[in-house]
């Protein structure tokens, strides 16, 4: 008996959603019955990957989506169902495009040097109204709204139906708040693989948009929603550890400044990386137009954007992009709650390694408020005002490029331009407002 049948007659399973996930981090499933998933476990679901956005064209052959049975969750609202996420493969060979499997490659490639990384991230998001034009909950309107327990109780039923999950499902959820934007919230659970984390990242976005609609709400991801608020992040700790998990590479005294904060000489050249390639990073932490609307954003309501436009540094200190809260971790806050979930790891593995290999400095760290004094530090580098120089940015970076893979990269490019396009040609209000007159 196969591992997902065998999974099925033991919790009462009827159905399976065999799901992967685009390159635009759009998730894709089909619903398989548990009497054929013994057959799909094996050969795969059928996909043509054409009608999701892959760079293929109608004329490729199926696409297959094999599931993992190692990555089976039960959903807990519906325990009739369960999702299982798949990799895609296409005449035999993995799609190398499919962003599960650039993470896989990028695992074998730590791996290989004796290095397991370990993530958890912060994923962030608004309760919206169900047509998703306005905050659900019509008192929720204070100036300074982070962490307001009236606002989070007037949410209850939501929030803790979906903490209540991550306790059935042994994720080790520990702490849920209203976040700093009217309407926005934040939950968090144990760090745990990269490949995990990016699991249980895709599912939550699924279960969080689930519950929301069940209670006739909305749930989004969006960077930026809602103009003069918050935007939704994602940041992401990340810490490097022996192939046993016994012992953190990153926990040491490195020389400098880097020894200072808690980090080793490893950690060091691995948050050289993250530094040596950020803008590039952007294309893929940042990935929609509205991504820069959070990241180059004026100040917001709260007083704060709580988002990066610089390439710093930091000890424990928000202001930065990247912030060193304690000894043997760091934690990255460019990305956004649009990233992908399999290549926001795939990318943070692909940096870090460019980073020891090649001894990378990650330069002078910054204590200052960046958002008051930020002007004053000379040479660090900007982040990318918009999508397209991001895209540009990351096709000028060979290297990260080529770590990622050729063919992902390729399909990447070609398809955040045509998007870019998309949005370009798009006649806007604004046009009108501004030019109608000249």
């Amino acid at each position: 008996m196969s591992k997902l049948a065998k999974f099925a007659e033991e919790k009462g399973v009827k159905y399976f959603m065999i799901s992967y996930t685009d390159l635009f981090g759009g998730q894709r499933a089909k619903l398989v019955p548990a009497s054929a998933i013994a057959d799909m476990e094996e050969d795969g679901a059928g996909f043509a990957g054409f009608a999701t956005w892959f760079d293929m064209t109608p004329a490729h052959p199926d696409m297959l989506a094999v599931p993992d049975p190692d990555a089976v969750i039960q959903l807990p609202w519906k325990p009739e169902v369960a999702w299982v996420a798949a990799d895609c493969i296409m005449e035999g060979e993995a799609v190398e495009q499919a962003p599960r499997n650039v993470l896989k490659k990028l695992i074998k490639e730590a791996a290989d040097e004796g290095l397991r990384v370990k993530t958890g991230i912060e994923a962030e998001f608004f309760i919206l109204t169900p047509e998703g034009d306005k905050i659900s909950d019509p008192f929720d309107t204070a100036e300074k709204p982070c962490y307001d327990q009236q606002a989070v109780m007037r949410r209850y039923d939501v929030i803790a139906e979906i903490c209540d999950y991550m306790l059935e499902l042994g994720w080790g959820p520990y702490q849920n708040d209203h976040e700093d934007a009217n309407g926005q919230f934040e939950m968090n659970w144990d760090f745990d693989d990269a490949l995990i984390t990016a699991d249980r990242h895709s599912f939550f976005k699924f279960m969080v948009k689930s519950v929301a609609e069940k209670h006739g709400l909305r749930a989004t991801f969006m960077p930026k929603p809602i103009q003069g608020l918050t935007g939704n992040g994602c940041h992401a700790h990340i810490s490097v550890w022996d192939l046993d998990g016994e012992t953190n590479a990153f926990a040491g005294k490195a020389a400098g400044q880097v020894g200072e904060v808690g980090l080793s000489e490893q950690g060091g050249y691995f948050l050289g990386g993250i530094m040596k390639h950020a803008e590039a990073l952007a294309a893929i932490t940042n990935p929609t137009v509205n991504s820069y609307k959070r990241i180059n954003a004026p100040r917001t309501m709260s007083g704060a954007t709580w988002a990066p436009n610089t390439v710093t540094w930091t000890g424990n200190n928000r202001t930065h992009m990247v912030r060193v809260p304690g000894p043997g971790r760091f934690e990255l806050r460019l990305p956004d709650g649009a990233v992908n979930p399999y290549l926001l790891q795939a990318v943070i593995i692909a940096a870090g390694l460019s980073g020891i290999r090649s001894k990378a400095d990650p330069g002078p760290r910054y204590d200052i408020d960046m958002y008051a004094e930020g002007h004053k530090i000379e040479g660090a580098p900007k982040l990318p005002l918009n999508m397209l120089d991001a895209i540009r940015a990351y096709d000028a970076d060979p290297e990260l490029k080529t770590m990622l893979g050729s063919d992902f990269s390729a399909s990447y490019i070609k398809m955040k331009h045509q998007e870019w396009n998309s949005f370009v040609s798009h006649f806007s209000r604004w046009e009108k407002d501004n030019t109608l007159d000249i």
